[in-house]
């Protein structure tokens, strides 16, 4: 008859959360779940050796031993119960058990909008904001020029992605399980008429509409600053200078010099 061994889950934390933990390898800071593949091993013991997936209920079976609990443990963690189980059963003396992670399947993120290959992504380990987003081939032409970060527990961030390669830890955070990564469509505005390259695009943080004119391929030969008309929704903005900022769904027509 298969006994029963059940582990009472750990209470350290899947994941780090300072600077120093972050180079930990993937057997310290994973936690495993169901629906992660195992190899359990007992060294100089060929008849012991399983690859097994965990199952629904968080239990894998092993030989001798019979029914283990692994959700909710590092490999480590499993290891260790393993070996108990195996001494106290009376089946090895000394064994010396290892657990490697074959395929992780139970902790993910989920990163969504305007990335090259929006889904779900396997961690392995604690990652920034940046590795996640370097790992689904980072932001797409057309995408806002921050994310959002949605955590299971706590408030959601709002995060440059420039600031992310050129900030410090604060601006690139550690991305825990469950959590959801998202980059909106930018905002556009709009501009026509006697430009080189009229057209919808996408709007910068603090464009100038200098910017703007330059991202629409500057002015045609017929095209002049003195006539550049700005609309607002349903009204007119007076056009001071060209280091006016633009906002959102901004209208920008250049006129036609006179001769």
């Amino acid at each position: 008859m298969l006994a029963a061994v059940l582990v009472q889950p750990s209470a350290a934390a899947a994941f780090a959360q300072n600077e120093g933990q972050i180079t930990a390898t993937a057997s310290q800071t994973y936690v495993l779940g169901p629906g992660d593949v195992v190899e359990v091993d007992v060294l100089g013991r060929g008849d012991f050796k399983t690859r097994t997936r965990i199952r629904s209920d968080g239990t894998i079976v092993l030989p001798f031993i019979g029914v283990v609990r692994a959700a909710s443990l590092s490999a480590q963690e499993l290891s260790n119960q393993i070996a108990a189980a195996l001494r106290s059963g009376g089946i090895f003396a000394d064994p010396i058990v290892s657990v490697e992670i074959v395929s992780y399947a139970s902790q993910y993120v989920t990163v969504l909008g305007a990335v090259t290959s929006p889904g779900l992504v396997p961690v392995d380990r604690a990652y920034r904001v940046s590795e996640i987003l370097a790992r689904v081939g980072g932001k797409r032409q057309g995408g806002a020029e921050y994310v959002v970060l949605r955590p299971t527990e706590g408030a959601e961030q709002k995060l440059m992605i420039e600031q992310l390669a050129t900030g410090g830890p604060e601006q690139d955070p550690i991305v825990p399980p469950g959590a959801k990564l998202f980059i909106p469509e930018a905002e556009q505005f709009f501009i026509y008429g006697q430009v080189n390259t009229p057209g919808a695009y996408p709007l910068m943080s603090e464009m100038t509409l200098r910017q703007a004119l330059a991202r629409g391929g500057g002015l045609s030969l017929t095209g002049t600053q003195r006539r550049i008309k700005l609309f607002r929704g349903k009204e007119q903005v007076r056009v001071t200078d060209l280091d006016m900022t633009v906002q959102p769904g901004d209208v920008i027509q250049v006129g036609e010099r006179l001769f």
